[in-house]
Parts: structure tokens; C-alpha cells; sequence
């Protein structure tokens, strides 16, 4: 008999009622290097380590529990077609589907609204080249004291209707802050959607966490595997070089200084912010060091992933 307490809307748990809408709500609601994710490739969730998968499930459904998100749909660009197997960095990016990353070796536009990738028609049929995304850092719902991990979702994850208790992320966020509370609150249950033609996923709240396990979630969420994990793109959390980098790489084994490239204004201006904010990234590293540490092992993770509930 499963032991699952049903997820009850009119039910507010004490720490919901005692605050306004956190900031993974806020995040969701209005969106519009772990080395870790979770994967949906082949419509199978697939736990990669550093670019290489270390298990699956065969359920169509995963619980979570969301504790950070990225604040707004990004944007990726891949030249070239996808060969199996072949991992390689996008050309260019977007964290806030704005304006291009300063870090893009070959930024397509000056903005995201005037990029040609952006254009109906730039990709495979009707589909534009540069692809939406959004980024979440999430625990399994049996381990929340284990590896946070990145979840990269597809345009076709984020929006979309509800078909009754199945939401796709923004519509499910949106439910959730409607009871002044946010997908950070509950433990979420990701299924796929059987209909669809390429991995689709819908989002279920199960029920509320307790004050415990809440505690836990709102650390675990401003942990540098968090931030990482929101703010990297796929390429960076598996560790795929860009062509920049190969090639200092290759220089550096032939015995040879890696060839200059001339850096953009925004480049520029990005390593300089970079250098001016180090203290503040190693302050933010800190806040996570006393999170519990008792299921962060790899291990143990892959031992919970396959107990996962029916």
C-alpha cells in the first residue's frame, strides 16, 4: 500500500501561510558545475554523470523536488546537424533569451529578437534553429539531502495547456503560486506525456513538504550545485570543451602557445565583472556548506534511483 499523503490544494502547510511566494515562484510563475542532470533523451529519464549516463528507469515518472530555477527561458544554437553520440558547445546562447551570452564563441545577433536563428523556418521544417529551454535544480524526492541536479526542459515542457491534473511547467507553476505557493513547496511528479512524438513532460504536485524537508530544499537551493545548475548550459555541466578551448588544448600537448583570439567588448566586460564578483561567489558556496551530506554521494544516488517508487 503506497504510504504517498494525496496532495490536498486547500491544505496549506505553516510555512506557506507564513510568507510570500519564494523566489523559485517567482521564477517559474512569471517565465514566462555539478556535473550532474537528469535527462529525458528517448523518453527515459537518464541520470548523467559528467557527460556519461549511470542509470535510468524504465517508469514513465519521476518525483522531484524543484529547489532552484533559472528566472527566465533561455536560448541554445548548434551549428551543424546532431550526430549520435557526438557531443559538442552550442555556438551560441542566451541565459534570458534577451541578448546572446558575453561567452558565446559566435553569437548569431546583437539580440535574440532579431537573430535570424530566431526565424520560423531557421531549423528542421517550421521550427527555428535556436532552440527555448529552461533550466531547474532538483533533487529526487527519496534522497532530498543527495546530489542536486540539473534538469534542462524543452519548449515543448514549458508551455502549452493543461490537460486536467497534467500541467507543463508554466502552467503548473502558475497553479501552484495561485495558492500562494510555489513548486519548491511540494514534491513534484514528472511523467511523460505517452501522446506526444518527441519526450514531453507534465508536472503533478503530490503533496506538501513538512517544515522539515522545506528547510532542507530552501538549502539545498542556494548550494553552488544549485546555481550551477541554473545557470550553466548542458555542454558546460557534462564538460564539452568549446572549439576554443580544444584548440588551446591541443596546443598546449603540441608545445605550443594556443593561437590569440580577439575578444568582443562584451567579452571583455564580462571577465571583468567576473573577477570583480569572486568574494561573492565564494560567500554563496559557503551558505551550502552545512547542508546535510548524508545521500550526496554518487552511490547512494544511484541506489535511490532505482527504488524509485511505482
Amino acid at each position: 500500500m503506497s504510504n504517498i499523503v494525496e496532495f490536498n490544494p486547500s491544505s496549506l502547510p505553516s510555512f506557506i501561510k507564513r510568507g510570500e511566494l519564494s523566489a523559485v515562484a517567482k521564477a517559474l510563475a512569471g517565465s514566462g558545475a555539478s556535473g550532474k542532470r537528469i535527462s529525458i533523451k528517448g523518453g527515459v529519464f537518464r541520470l548523467i554523470s559528467n557527460g556519461e549516463e549511470v542509470a535510468s528507469i524504465d517508469d514513465r515518472h519521476l518525483d522531484v523536488v524543484i529547489v532552484n530555477a533559472a528566472p527566465k527561458v533561455s536560448r541554445t544554437f548548434y551549428l551543424g546537424k546532431y550526430e549520435e553520440g557526438q557531443a559538442s558547445a552550442p555556438a551560441c546562447w542566451s541565459p534570458d533569451g534577451e541578448r546572446p551570452d558575453p561567452k558565446a564563441e559566435k553569437p548569431q545577433s546583437t539580440t535574440c529578437a532579431s537573430c535570424p536563428q530566431n526565424i520560423a523556418g531557421s531549423g528542421d521544417g517550421t521550427s527555428r534553429a535556436c532552440r527555448y529551454s529552461q533550466r531547474l535544480a532538483v533533487t529526487l524526492a527519496n534522497d532530498m539531502s543527495g546530489d542536486v541536479m540539473q534538469l534542462t526542459l524543452p519548449a515543448q515542457s514549458i508551455f502549452g495547456k493543461e490537460e486536467g491534473d497534467n500541467r507543463p511547467l508554466q502552467a503548473y507553476a502558475r497553479y501552484m503560486a495561485a495558492m500562494g505557493a510555489g513548486a519548491d513547496a511540494v514534491v513534484t511528479r514528472m511523467k511523460f506525456d505517452t501522446k506526444a512524438a518527441v519526450p514531453k513532460l507534465f508536472f503533478k504536485a503530490l503533496r506538501w513538504l513538512s517544515d522539515e524537508e522545506y528547510g532542507i530544499a530552501t538549502e539545498k537551493g542556494q548550494t553552488r550545485e544549485a546555481i550551477n545548475a541554473i545557470t550553466m548550459t548542458v555542454s558546460q555541466t557534462d564538460g564539452v570543451k568549446t572549439a576554443a578551448q580544444q584548440a588551446a588544448a591541443q596546443a598546449e600537448v603540441a608545445g605550443k602557445p594556443p593561437a590569440k583570439t580577439k575578444k568582443t567588448k562584451a567579452q571583455v566586460e564580462a571577465e571583468e565583472d567576473e573577477g570583480a564578483a569572486e568574494p561573492a561567489v565564494r560567500k554563496e558556496a559557503a551558505v551550502g556548506a552545512n547542508v546535510p551530506k548524508g545521500g550526496g554521494d554518487l552511490s547512494k544516488l544511484v541506489d535511490a534511483w532505482d527504488e524509485t517508487d511505482d
